[in-house]
């Protein structure tokens, strides 16, 4: 997919993981190339990230994230070529919001009128820029205070996923509501989007690779994909007994340590086989691809994973494709696999171009 539209993320360190993670990677599968920026870094530094759970009704807790590589350098930022702006949350806005040179190149973007998107804490960014005085926005609730007093039309959010639309300022509480912020700020670009009305299957399991059920899930969402997650135990967004796998157009298995568990489930490897012998798309990552061997449905196959999953894919009889550099995904057929997180833009967009699912600008 050409890239058509590129889009700047303004980072800093302790910002939220998702809020920077999910954007950077999911806009670049619609075909955006996205540079990702610092102050006083340069491409290649990285910044620490925070990851926040919800843990009661009044705050949430704070735990070392991922190092997010930045690709680009922020004194080199040229903002004619950019045609939006994203802003993540976490700690970082809170100091971003004092630096001077952040500030001035949000009040120019704002002026240019180009699309603003800015999630959870980013909206502190903003107000510092004095770009929310008469518009409606929202943020993470203990924001609300900062955006009043800049004279925001303060919309209180009732529920995590809430996003706001104001002209081309796009403003959301948390990460939960990814799917529409991202839904939002493609359109507010020009994007159309085509094709989304498919049914996404995800096999769950515990301690599977975080951001590998995470940027998937809610990308498909962005696209307008109904995106049900399932597990052998426990229901998340659909129940996995009585499951009937007829109803979707796509099966996705995310990595980590649930798929050496999870192959061990007769129900799961059944479910594998339907999808497979339908010739419906199957997108599998990393360690994922231990369930395809298991299920028997390699033979014959080319594929990559997880470079210690390569004996699980030979013995399966597949073809086994090396992953170099990590980000390579390959399609054979109706199977998309991939080896790691870094290749999700790949592996989404592959993914994409199987389902008939296209981002026009």
């Amino acid at each position: 997919m050409a890239s058509s539209r590129t889009v700047l993320i303004l980072c800093g360190d302790y910002m939220e993981d998702y809020e920077v993670k999910v954007p950077f990677q999911s806009l670049q599968a619609l075909g955006c190339q996205v540079d990702a920026v610092c102050p006083e870094k340069k491409a290649g530094d990285s910044c620490p990230t925070a990851v926040h759970d919800f843990c009661g009704h009044q705050t949430y807790s704070e735990s070392r994230g991922h190092n997010f590589t930045l690709n680009a350098t922020f004194d080199e930022v040229d903002l004619t070529k950019y045609d939006g702006l994203v802003i993540p949350g976490g700690r970082a806005p809170e100091y971003l919001s004092m630096n001077a040179s952040v500030v001035d190149l949000v009040k120019q973007f704002s002026t240019s009128g180009k699309p603003i998107a800015s999630i959870c804490h980013g909206q502190l960014i903003l107000a510092a820029a004095d770009t929310v005085n008469g518009r409606s926005c929202t943020a993470y609730a203990t924001v609300g205070p900062a955006l009043i007093a800049a004279g925001a039309k303060w919309v209180e959010p009732t529920t995590p996923d809430v996003c706001v639309v104001d002209g081309s300022l796009i403003t959301a509480a948390t990460y939960e509501g990814h799917p529409e912020f991202i839904q939002l700020f493609v359109k507010a670009m020009g994007g159309k989007i085509t094709g989304g009305d498919k049914r996404i299957l995800f096999l769950c399991g515990d301690y599977m690779e975080d951001y590998e059920v995470k940027v998937p899930f809610q990308s498909l969402q962005a696209l307008g994909c109904r995106v049900d997650a399932v597990c052998h135990t426990f229901a998340l967004t659909a129940a996995f007994d009585g499951l009937d796998s007829s109803g979707y157009d796509a099966l996705v298995i995310p990595g980590g340590r649930a798929p050496e568990y999870l192959a061990l489930n007769g129900h799961v490897l059944n479910i594998v086989k339907e999808f497979m012998s339908s010739g419906k798309p199957v997108a599998s990552i990393c360690h994922g691809q231990q369930i395809l061997a298991a299920a028997g449905v390699l033979k014959g196959r080319k594929c990559t994973a997880y470079p210690a999953v390569k004996l699980n894919v030979v013995l399966g009889g597949g073809t086994w494709l090396e992953p170099d550099p990590i980000h390579r995904c390959f399609t054979d057929g109706n199977l998309v696999t991939g080896a790691a997180w870094p290749g999700h833009p790949e592996f989404v967009s592959q993914l994409m171009v199987l389902l008939g699912v296209q981002v026009s600008f």
